[in-house]
């Protein structure tokens, strides 16, 4: 089968597309075929080795973690799923990827597709709205009247997060450029500040909670807006101790992710917040849940860009270039 494969890390050019063996579902897998892939930052940090001391990954790699298929095969425990079931997952951290005509999927991972979505839009969901879920609803305690910052409203978490924080009940303030203002105010945003001609640190105030998704110094720029017992969820980094010991990692990694995140954690708690490195999980049931949103039509895909899959690496080289309204997606059929 097809797939988009990289041999080594830190090499643009060990990215390519190769012909590798089929794969064949372990007892708690399904096995689905790839009719689109969603893709997601990390997909390019992957294979510079960003994310080398973290991800482990069995070279040559299969890259991508988002998907939407069919189902073909499934393991001999699988119980929620059967060949023919339309499905999207999110593969991420699970060793294997989406970016290939034929995906492994742990059953636990994956969920129903909606119906009323087509397999390019639901691609572009899993990593977006788990990370959304997971980190306003578990890691902020996001409550209904309260105001979160989630800044780059117009990218790929934001388009969704936005959507998901006003289903939650809260206030959403953000930042984009002035085209796509009015698409972030269609999503549900509140607060909108025009980064090319405003300065958010100097127009909002009284802030309940803010998703870090900038890289930079916007992170300790947001302090400014938070009162006093607010939450800072980053997605970007620096990851911290509790990070670490989260994965297992040994006492090194403890103290140097540690020593990494003290200036941040160090300047939030002055302000009166709390830090932390959010790390998104696949889950099926978190999954499925999104999914009764969507077929609810309470949220919507905001979708960029389709790429056919001969195009996967300029679908990677775009989308790295930051300036996706939504998500970026790869289609195989």
């Amino acid at each position: 089968m097809k797939a988009l494969v990289f041999k080594r890390y830190g090499k643009p050019d060990q990215v390519a597309l190769a012909d590798i063996p089929r794969p064949a579902p372990a007892p708690n897998e399904i096995l689905v075929q790839v009719h689109a892939a969603g893709l997601n930052p990390v997909d390019n940090m992957i294979p510079k080795g960003m994310f080398k001391p973290i991800l482990k990954f069995q070279l040559p790699a299969t890259l991508g973690s988002d998907l939407a298929g069919f189902v073909v095969e499934v393991g001999s425990r699988v119980t929620r799923f059967k060949p023919g079931d339309a499905v999207f997952a999110s593969i991420f951290d699970l060793g294997t990827g989406a970016l290939a005509e034929f995906a492994r999927v742990p059953e636990d991972a994956a969920a129903l597709k909606p119906a009323n979505l087509d397999f390019v839009q639901a691609a572009s969901i899993p990593m977006a709205g788990l990370t959304s879920l997971q980190a306003l609803r578990e890691r902020i305690r996001l409550r209904p009247g309260q105001k979160v910052f989630i800044p780059a409203g117009a990218g790929g978490i934001g388009t969704f997060a936005i959507q998901l924080a006003k289903v939650l009940g809260a206030r959403v303030g953000t930042t984009t450029s002035t085209g796509n203002i009015d698409l972030v105010r269609s999503l549900g945003a509140d607060e909108v500040i025009d980064y090319t001609t405003q300065k958010f640190e100097e127009v909002l105030r009284d802030y309940d909670a803010v998703l870090g998704t900038l890289r930079g110094d916007a992170l300790e720029k947001s302090l400014r807006i938070l009162k006093p017992g607010s939450t800072i969820a980053s997605l970007i980094g620096p990851p911290d101790a509790a990070f670490a010991r989260a994965r297992g990692m040994n006492v090194l990694m403890v103290l140097l992710f540690g020593l990494l995140s003290r200036k941040i954690i160090r300047h939030a708690s002055k302000n009166g917040a709390a830090y932390s490195f959010l790390f998104v999980h696949p889950d099926g049931k978190q999954l499925a849940e999104i999914g009764e949103l969507l077929e609810a039509e309470r949220i919507r895909p905001v979708i960029d860009r389709v790429f056919p899959f001969e195009q996967a690496k300029e679908a990677l080289a775009y989308l790295e270039k930051g300036r996706a309204r939504g998500k970026v997606v790869v289609q195989m059929r």
